[in-house]
């Protein structure tokens, strides 16, 4: 292990143990917010640390072994014991560069998770509708919780556009490569030849703030403005003005809630889409500004970017980032993520080791 990678390990090792301490101290109790903040920070260094200690015991039990070379009763079961150990410690070493790789401040957060039909007119939001599906169907195999924020229906079935938030533990992280464009390719329900038509949506996953004061809004920037809600839900949603529109005057971002029957709960879910938005444009304008330092195929998030096309003919779904295909589109589209997701993040991990070890 190289002596710059076992200082930083030991200073790491060093910080959980003032972490603990805090935590056992009477201060602990008295700020919720620092708190949390020291939890969540120990819970991200118990990996890295309980690693870095079962190297130190392999790497103590090795010279234990290699003092028994000595010994000529002792020598075989030296060698075994020094082969063991040798292999144990590239093991947690290569575990360590893995868990010491730079963490995306955002990961622990929950999500919206916003899907726009795009091209392709009803068939696109019937994809858009499927898509929702998709991810949902795996959120619940998470245990993740699901609350639908804005649904705008087609005539047809799916929707024009669908925000739901997702909410649970490592949510942003799981799902933060998912933003980009998504092309479906399938001979629509309202052809009538049979042909093979390509239609796309956009996905976007944005974080959500820890709360609505980490983004700062000033209220004589927004305009609001209250409507009728269309589509279903009854008599009701035709005699109240419960819909809300937000307009956030200096960045032109709109936000539109109806879901709920009082106005007062659609404003706050409109609110709470703004706010990840405005954070997301301004994380984005930052990430615009490094990518002449470093570019990230499967981290850039571009919305513009195709990502991925699902092939319902040949049943292949194919990562273009990565070039992954996989011909099991049937399960993919009834939630089974995990293999696409742990692929993702296996090609990610590797361009960031790959860069950290460039600038070593």
């Amino acid at each position: 292990m190289k002596d710059s990678m076992r200082s930083r390990l030991t200073r790491l090792s060093q910080r959980l143990a003032d972490l603990d301490e805090f935590l056992s101290s009477q201060n602990a109790a008295n700020d919720m917010a620092q708190f949390r903040a020291v939890t969540r920070e120990r819970s991200d260094l118990l990996p890295v640390t309980t690693r870095f200690a079962e190297y130190l015991e392999a790497e103590s039990d090795l010279a234990t072994a290699q003092e028994w070379l000595s010994d000529p009763d002792m020598r075989d079961m030296a060698k075994e014991e020094i082969a063991s150990n040798e292999a144990r410690m590239a093991d947690i070493e290569a575990d360590l560069q893995r868990l010491m790789l730079p963490k995306d401040p955002n990961d622990h957060r929950n999500v919206l998770l916003e899907i726009r039909a795009g091209t392709g007119g009803d068939e696109s939001a019937l994809f858009a509708g499927d898509l929702f599906r998709m991810y949902t169907r795996y959120a619940e195999r998470q245990g993740w919780q699901i609350e639908l924020m804005n649904a705008s229906e087609s005539e047809l079935g799916g929707y024009k556009e669908v925000i739901v938030r997702l909410a649970g533990e490592n949510v942003y992280k799981t799902l933060k490569f998912e933003s980009g464009g998504h092309r479906v390719q399938r001979v629509p329900v309202t052809e009538s030849q049979g042909r093979i038509h390509t239609s796309a949506c956009t996905v976007a996953v944005l974080a959500e703030p820890d709360e609505m004061a980490a983004i700062e809004i000033n209220p004589s920037d927004l305009r609001i403005d209250t409507f009728r809600a269309s589509g279903a839900g009854g008599q009701h949603i035709n005699k109240t003005d419960s819909a809300v529109r937000i307009t956030h005057l200096p960045t032109g971002l709109v936000v539109e809630c109806q879901d709920e029957r009082s106005q007062h709960r659609n404003k706050d879910k409109a609110m709470k889409v703004l706010a990840a938005r405005l954070q997301d444009k301004q994380e984005r304008e930052r990430h615009a500004q490094e990518a002449s330092q470093r570019k990230s195929l499967v981290g850039s998030g571009d919305r513009s970017e195709r990502i991925r096309t699902y092939n319902f003919p040949q049943g292949r779904m194919t990562d273009h980032r990565i070039n992954l295909t996989l011909y099991k589109l049937e399960y993919i589209m009834d939630g089974d993520l995990t293999e696409l997701f742990a692929a993702l993040t296996a090609y990610h991990e590797a361009e960031l080791l790959a860069e950290m070890t460039a600038n070593e």
